[in-house]
């Protein structure tokens, strides 16, 4: 079993890249609630070295957190607050729907790449001493591994990565609305998916229940190139991944259309995150894995 769980490991995640992006840190753009001192800001108060807030003092309150400058200047007992450290619970949402076995010219299918940025996100987050949980979904949540810190809890995510098959339909907006009243507590959620759904406005009604949750929502959105590019020169039958239903079609004289509707529906998804302050990242499957984590937690460094 130890020998399977490191064959699991080795096919998931490379050492090299585990090195490059354990440079950086994985973290929320805002306060997060977790169950152990840690690096992140909490939004609870503690005794940190950043300065919060001020607030008038009370019988009980330590005394060596009063400010005398400010008693000097109006004769009143301020305490001081400082922000609470903790940990991060990091829950990564991996769609594993039919449309997720596509494969373009490159030969490598879109769960391929979502499998290695899962298990990477996960790593980085248990080794840097935060939570790790993964849900799976198509239909329904088909796993649900709850955020754990023990290293030894990446063996169940890792295995149940490996385990998902791309099938089945996608109700995208049923799952996440039940996610965000399933996960309490101010965490990371990190949606891996091609977001194909018929219902693209209840798919940010998703996102907004997600933020009025007080989650941070990032979203890594993947595509293959030729689902971008539509580059077929003949006459092809196409096969719906999720539905099994089949279209005859000469691609040429559909492409003008397609294109215009995928701008039109990309389009629409950005300021859907624009707009619910949503961490949207677009993910062409073509590219290094490890370049979409990295750019992802670059911009969340947290400037000094």
């Amino acid at each position: 079993m130890k020998k399977q769980s490191h064959e699991n490991e080795a096919r998931l995640t490379d050492p090299e890249v585990l090195a490059k992006l354990s440079r950086l840190i994985l973290c929320s753009r805002g306060a997060v609630e977790g169950s152990f001192s840690g690096i992140h800001r909490s939004h609870n108060k503690g005794s940190s070295v950043e300065f919060a807030q001020y607030r008038k003092y009370t019988p009980g309150d330590d005394i060596s957190r009063l400010d005398w400058k400010v008693l000097a200047r109006t004769d009143r007992f301020f305490v001081k607050e400082f922000e609470a450290d903790t940990n991060m619970r990091c829950h990564i949402v991996l769609d594993s729907s039919g449309s997720m076995g596509f494969a373009g010219g490159g030969g490598i299918p879109k769960i391929a790449v979502a499998r290695k940025m899962a298990a990477t996100i996960a790593q980085l987050a248990v080794m840097q001493g935060d939570a790790a949980g993964l849900q799976c979904f198509s239909e329904k949540v088909s796993c649900d591994i709850p955020a754990r810190n023990n290293p030894r809890h990446l063996k169940n995510i890792f295995d149940t990565i490996l385990s998902v098959e791309p099938r089945g339909k996608t109700d995208i907006v049923s799952v996440l609305h039940g996610l965000a009243e399933k996960i309490r507590r101010r965490a990371l959620v990190i949606l891996i998916s091609d977001l194909f759904t018929d219902d693209l406005d209840g798919l940010l009604d998703c996102f907004q229940h997600m933020r009025h949750r007080k989650q941070d929502l990032a979203v890594f959105h993947l595509m293959d190139r030729r689902e971008l590019e539509f580059e077929f020169d003949r006459p092809i039958r196409f096969k719906d991944m999720e539905s099994g239903a089949f279209i005859q079609t000469n691609p040429a004289h559909i492409r003008r259309i397609y294109l215009a509707e995928l701008a039109s529906f990309m389009d629409k998804i950005r300021k859907g995150c624009l707009e619910y302050k949503v961490d949207y990242r677009f993910a062409d499957v073509s590219l290094p894995y490890e370049e979409h984590i990295r750019s992802f937690m670059l911009s969340r460094v947290r400037r000094k």
